[in-house]
């Protein structure tokens, strides 16, 4: 459904630091910076990346935004999860565990990465 995804980022080295250690976490390679300063993590169904925003205003988190990665099993959910908090990024939400909802149940994870945006790590049990 989504080609990519862009989040801003006051600080590029010490986001890419963070997203490298999640992303790594779920089996991903570190991110690419461009010339213009910009970091993506490409796959063959997508592409995520940080960028200072273009406007040269500060970076901010939207209000009611969350962005999920897909997590293959609770473990990786929860080595996402740890990786986060090692480098730099601040619990949010519930502790990581199952909750059901209205899809079935899931195991989710929440962070807050290093500006302030909402992500989470979920996997779809059963």
């Amino acid at each position: 459904m989504f080609s990519h995804v862009m989040l801003g980022a006051d600080d590029i080295e010490k986001s890419k630091t963070f997203y490298d250690a999640i992303l790594g976490a779920l089996g991903y390679a570190p991110g690419v910076i461009d010339d213009k300063g910009r970091v993506f993590w490409m796959t063959k169904t997508g592409i995520f990346s940080i960028s200072k925003p273009i406007d040269g205003e500060p970076a901010c988190a939207g209000n009611g935004s969350t962005l999920g990665f897909s997590a293959a099993s609770t473990d990786a959910a929860d080595a996402w999860h740890a990786a986060g908090l090692a480098n730099g990024g601040t619990d949010c939400e519930d502790p990581p565990g199952a909750r059901e909802g209205t899809t079935g149940s899931l195991y989710l994870a929440y962070l807050r990465d290093p500006s302030g945006n909402k992500i989470c790590a979920l996997h779809r049990i059963g």
